[in-house]
């Protein structure tokens, strides 16, 4: 039997969604752990709504852009980097490097700031940027405050 594609028709059939909240509630049963008029809210683990229909699992941020658009977005990005909320003004089509430039420092960051850490060698702030995949350096400073500054304007005029 081959898969089929949801459909924005099908996604509305079973579930409402309010873009102003983000929520989905279901509105018909498809087996027998949906509760009609309750809300979808299962986080995978890595913090995103998942919703299972038709024995596919689908993101619901991805859902929340079929059901207002018609369409499955290739990528989308959570503006506040909240990955559970899935209102429709914190959703935007992004590309990879679009959605790398609005996320926060990786968890190993020991600076604080985004594309800036200490080099023992030099016993500077180094400030670097990603640009199509390749780190350009922006310098070497004497303080973290002048490297992110540094470092934000020249995100700032390339994004």
């Amino acid at each position: 039997m081959a898969t089929q594609i949801l459909t924005q028709a099908r996604l509305q059939e079973l579930l409402t969604y309010d873009p102003n909240t983000g929520v989905f509630v279901w509105q018909k049963r498809t087996s027998n752990r949906v509760q009609l008029g309750h809300i979808c809210s299962c986080l995978d683990k890595h913090g995103y709504i998942v919703i299972r229909l038709d024995g596919k699992l689908y993101k619901s941020h991805q859902l929340a852009w079929l059901y207002t658009y018609g369409v499955f977005a290739k990528e989308l990005d959570h503006i506040n980097q909240i990955r559970n909320d899935n209102r429709l003004v914190n959703l935007r089509q992004a590309t990879r490097s679009q959605q790398m430039h609005n996320a926060g420092p990786l968890k190993n960051n020991t600076s604080g700031v985004k594309g800036v850490s200490w080099d023992k060698r030099v016993r500077k702030w180094h400030a670097r940027i990603w640009i199509n995949g390749k780190c350009q350096c922006l310098g070497f400073f004497e303080t973290l405050e002048t490297a992110q500054k540094v470092r934000n304007a020249n995100h700032a005029i390339l994004f």
